[in-house]
């Protein structure tokens, strides 16, 4: 790969890293490799204020590659107080998800009947509290009529037109940002906040996006390529945030 040419994980990660552009001093909740980069990499170049923790509630100072032992350690976050943390909002996390709906509603527990599905996936875990109270966004590594479906089979984070139905309760810090795929970015501005293409990656296709998506995809009548990355930026991916290559097993093109 030459110094000038970025991969496709690569677009990915600074695609992920934007969706925390201008967020302040927030945590960031990356899940995810590619995300984790784009994390780190946003707090070293346009949002040096976002706090970032890694599995263990450490406040992380700097950034270290994906995967170092070696880290700085700014401060520690109690289990009980990331809870707090998470109910109030300070915090923007990047969740994955194994069904997407146009509205984006996310499903990461069960595929098929809730009743008798058939497969169990991770359960419900902490998707409505973060969907419900802190800016949302998604990553899905593999963009497909699998994950982008009309009606998921279960709600587990709550998308834009049942947080309306709800109500006040319900929308008062209901934000979904954003969706990054191995194909494009994604984002909430179709009618009644159905999700609308924002940009597709180079080498992909507007086709090609609408045809791995299970429904239809709002789309400007002429779409962007996702932002190239700047020199900086893939210097700081390739020698220092990801060294080992780890966003090539995860983005596979």
């Amino acid at each position: 790969m030459s110094a000038e040419r970025a991969s496709r994980a690569e677009y990915c990660v600074v695609a992920c890293a934007d969706a925390w552009r201008g967020d302040g001093e927030i945590l960031a909740s990356p899940m995810g490799t590619v995300p984790a980069i784009g994390a780190r990499l946003a707090k070293l170049t346009f949002s040096p204020d976002l706090l970032l923790t890694d599995g263990e509630a450490l406040l992380i100072g700097d950034v270290p590659a994906v995967g170092a032992a070696a880290r700085t350690t700014e401060g520690w976050l109690p289990y009980r107080k990331h809870l707090a943390m998470a109910a109030g909002g300070r915090r923007h996390v990047m969740m994955g998800a194994s069904q997407l709906d146009r509205f984006g509603n996310q499903n990461i527990s069960c595929v098929g009947d809730w009743e008798r599905p058939d497969r169990q996936l991770l359960g419900v875990r902490g998707a409505p509290l973060n969907t419900l109270n802190n800016p949302t966004s998604y990553w899905v590594p593999q963009h497909s009529k699998r994950v982008f479906v009309e009606r998921v089979d279960m709600v587990c984070g709550v998308g834009n037109d049942r947080a309306a139905a709800a109500g006040p309760s319900a929308t008062r810090f209901h934000q979904l940002r954003r969706v990054v795929t191995d194909l494009a970015v994604l984002d909430f501005t179709g009618a009644e906040g159905a999700m609308a293409l924002r940009s597709v990656h180079p080498g992909v296709s507007v086709d090609q996006v609408r045809e791995a998506t299970g429904f239809a995809l709002a789309a400007p009548e002429e779409v962007p390529r996702t932002r190239e990355p700047t020199p900086q930026e893939l210097r700081l991916i390739r020698e220092s945030l990801d060294p080992g290559v780890l966003r090539e097993r995860e983005v596979r093109t």
